[in-house]
């Protein structure tokens, strides 16, 4: 027999196996998950959940493919979190510190509560990586953001309103392009795929079975 315990999704109760995480409790209770859900086996950051258990004043959030169930957890998912996207080209812009002045003002209103660290599900220091933004320390913010996975939870908690993920994403394209040291390997190969080169390679491996490919996957070389 297997342990049942009871969680309300979206208001509504269900019972199910103790063992499931949050989305294997919402697909046994019958929800199909067909956007929102990309990896199914951790951190694609599109299932940010916020959930309470029955008798305790708290607040949670996590990932709904990482956090088992509990008895009587109250849970509502957020697929989707609207996060402040401030638009630009990447081309014509440049990595000063007056740039997130001009982009995201909002990142000055911090006011230290270290609320978004504590949302976070990836146990990022986000308050850290906010604060080296600040100061137009971007190969640092690009660092410390670099485990992001653009959940929202964290800017869900904020009370300055600051799009966190948004503002780290931008640290690490300006590092990409400007700050990074230039790698010779990597310009070769992209030049090597645009070129055609491992096109019928790609065509040969599409055609072959599913168990075939993971087998090639596995047994690859690794370069150091």
């Amino acid at each position: 027999m297997r342990e049942m315990v009871n969680v309300y999704i979206m208001g509504k109760k269900y019972t199910v196996p103790e063992e499931l995480t949050i989305m294997g409790a919402m697909e046994y209770a019958g929800y199909q998950l067909i956007r929102g859900s990309g990896c199914r086996n951790g951190f694609c950051g599109a299932c940010a959940t916020v959930y309470r258990i029955k008798g305790r004043t708290e607040l949670q959030a996590c990932l709904a493919c990482q956090k088992q169930v509990e008895n009587d957890m109250y849970l509502a998912t957020l697929p989707f979190f609207p996060l402040i996207k401030q638009q630009y080209n990447i081309n014509e812009i440049s990595p000063e510190e007056q740039l997130m002045m001009q982009l995201y003002p909002e990142i000055y209103k911090c006011i230290g509560c270290n609320a978004c660290t504590k949302a976070c599900p990836q146990e990022l220091n986000v308050m850290q990586y906010i604060a080296y933004a600040q100061r137009g320390e971007f190969e640092k913010c690009a660092e410390e953001s670099f485990d992001c996975v653009m959940c929202g939870i964290c800017s869900s908690r904020c009370p300055a309103g600051i799009s966190h993920p948004q503002v780290a994403l931008l640290t690490r394209r300006l590092t990409g392009k400007y700050l990074a040291p230039e790698s010779d390997h990597l310009k070769q190969r992209v030049e090597q795929i645009a070129s055609g080169q491992f096109r019928e390679m790609m065509q040969s491996i599409m055609q072959k079975p599913l168990e075939e490919i993971k087998e090639l996957y596995n047994k690859r070389e690794i370069e150091q």
